[in-house]
């Protein structure tokens, strides 16, 4: 007899689309990545993840994260020329029920269940408040913002879209970097600094601040040559750690997120090391008057590679009126 899933889970951002099933105790199976540019739309996606894994047994349900705001059940994508809706999904595969979330919303609803060997501690060992709120935070194609309102009984994930937030500079160098990307792009968010297309442009603005000639194509070439010790390009890596700390404690007083701040995306994880030197936490902590509030904040790095499936298992067991 095969197996019995109680649902599909997907996590579709602005490059990759991510989808696993999910088996009658909460597990995630038959994990598949795809490129999202290789196809027309997310129906095309699901339909060939469908024929590849479930066969005749289709899950009746599905929770799936997308890379913006869901409104009234509807998702006009940021990052990709793609529109979907929970209706149009019920009629295309026939799921009795279906939820369409936010990815970060969903990686907060994740932050609270993922185990030590899924996490790397940035800063300090701290704990956080237990039912206090929790923020996830990451770059990536864009910049996601994310958080859970936690209670003893329940959690409720809060989606944002906070990466959309106004760039504050820190200093000239920021300064620097914020006149160059407003006369590019008129109002300067925290997106167009932490994302990757942000990591090339802090590496053109460094570069030209210094009256050097970019040698460096995109931001993949600027982390390899930083990962090579190319001093201009590790600069930039810094500088861009000290920002997403900079910007996680804005957020963490925004939320009041005493439970934990957590980073997750594509960018972080490919400079672990770099995060945890101690620019990240030295910005996160820098906030004058309530630098002892965040200091007490504990900051992690999410490494686990589908925390948003696994926060979308959590809401399909809610959406099927059981807890995990």
């Amino acid at each position: 007899m095969g197996a019995i899933y109680s649902g599909l889970v997907g996590d579709v951002g602005g490059t990759n689309a991510r989808f696993a099933l999910v088996d009658g105790e909460g597990h995630l199976r038959n994990t598949k990545t795809y490129i999202c540019a290789n196809y027309g739309g997310l129906d095309e996606i699901i339909s060939e993840y469908l024929e590849e894994t479930a066969g005749k047994r289709r899950p009746a349900k599905a929770v799936i994260a997308v890379a913006g705001p869901v409104v009234d059940g509807e998702i006009e994508f940021t990052n990709l020329d793609w529109q979907v809706s929970e209706t149009d999904l019920i009629a295309s595969f026939g799921f009795d029920a279906i939820k369409l979330i936010n990815d970060f919303a969903a990686q907060a609803m994740a932050a609270p269940v993922l185990a030590a060997a899924d996490l790397r501690r940035i800063g300090p060992e701290l704990r956080g408040a237990p039912t206090c709120p929790i923020v996830v935070l990451g770059a990536g194609t864009g910049f996601g913002v994310g958080a859970v309102a936690r209670s003893q009984h329940v959690d409720i994930a809060v989606a944002t879209e906070g990466g959309h937030a106004g760039f504050a500079p820190h200093d000239e160098v920021e300064a620097h970097v914020w006149r160059r990307l407003q006369g590019l792009h008129g109002r300067v968010s925290v997106e167009r600094v932490l994302s990757g297309q942000g990591l090339f442009d802090l590496y053109l603005a460094l570069q030209d601040l210094a009256g050097r000639a970019p040698d460096l194509a995109d931001e993949r070439a600027v982390v390899e040559a930083a990962d090579g010790g190319d001093p201009a390009a590790g600069e930039v890596l810094d500088r861009f750690c000290a920002i997403l700390g900079g910007v996680a404690g804005d957020l963490a007083l925004t939320h009041g997120a005493r439970g934990g701040i957590y980073v997750s995306g594509g960018i972080a994880p490919r400079m672990g090391e770099r995060l945890m030197a101690g620019g990240f936490r030295d910005r996160f902590e820098a906030k004058g008057r309530l630098a002892d509030y965040v200091r007490e904040i504990p900051t992690y790095l999410i490494i686990h590679p589908f925390a948003a499936l696994v926060g979308c298992s959590r809401e399909l067991a809610q959406l099927e009126g059981v807890r995990l």
